[in-house]
């Protein structure tokens, strides 16, 4: 499957290049049941940026693990560009994910007794590019984040920044089309957290990466086109901005 960009101009017109339809989540079974997602339907199309806010336990990232193909819905469909994920099998989804799909998380997880260089090359290294090539592009993307200096350093050793920088670099490596960010500044100081938060933003602005947001801060919402609003499992508003027109 190609998600190759196609020209700004023509963007907005294209398939979403991310669907939710009438998704719904559960987990458990009869009374004592949960349900996370109660049919919710969502377009995000190509170089959006948008935030999925709402309180804890709102089912908030319980949506971006569908969008991002880390889960499968209890019924309804996750489209990515107008194809049903559900019919991809197992090898194609991990293809697609590890190539078109970058991750920062709130706790890091980065591997502690690795080097920077070791943590940032592993989608790389999962993905079968040679050494020379991955060495490449390990590199550009820690001297992208200022932390070249820091590949054999020890992740252990680094600052909550520093880590969350390499964290970013990681998702850059691959060069994906969208960057999914759950809590990106939950675990850091004021200052520290803008200059990551300005970061996602030079990327989804400079590159056209899609940029999608969990948070429950407002004011990084309010850095992206559109903010989606979720409470107990349902959509309660589409937000405004670019591409608010499409969301269901």
């Amino acid at each position: 499957m190609s998600l190759a960009r196609p020209p700004a101009e023509a963007a907005s017109a294209a398939t979403p290049l991310l669907s939710a339809v009438a998704v719904t989540r559960t987990y458990g079974r009869g009374d004592s049941a949960f349900h996370a997602l109660r049919g919710v339907d969502l377009d995000i199309h190509r170089g959006e940026s948008v935030a999925i806010v709402g309180k804890s336990g709102s089912g908030k990232s319980t949506l971006m693990h569908l969008l991002a193909l880390l889960d499968r819905p209890t019924s309804g469909a996750v489209m990515v560009e107008g194809r049903d994920a559900a019919r991809l099998r197992p090898r194609e989804i991990n293809a697609l994910r590890n190539a078109t799909f970058g991750f920062v998380f709130q706790q890091f997880f980065l591997t502690a007794g690795q080097t920077v260089f070791e943590n940032v090359s592993l989608p790389l290294v999962i993905a079968g590019v040679s050494r020379r090539e991955r060495r490449e592009r390990t590199m550009a993307a820690l001297d992208a984040l200022g932390i070249a200096d820091k590949a054999k350093n020890r992740a252990v050793d680094l600052s909550g920044g520093q880590k969350q920088r390499v964290v970013i670099a990681r998702a850059l490596v691959a060069e994906p089309s969208v960057i999914f960010a759950d809590e990106p500044t939950g675990n850091l100081d004021s200052a520290t957290g803008a200059q990551v938060e300005d970061i996602l933003f030079g990327l989804q602005r400079d590159r056209g990466i899609t940029l999608v947001v969990v948070t429950h801060d407002h004011e990084l919402a309010a850095r992206c086109g559109r903010a989606v609003t979720i409470a107990d499992g349902e959509i309660v508003s589409a937000g405004s901005g670019v591409g608010a027109e499409v969301a269901r």
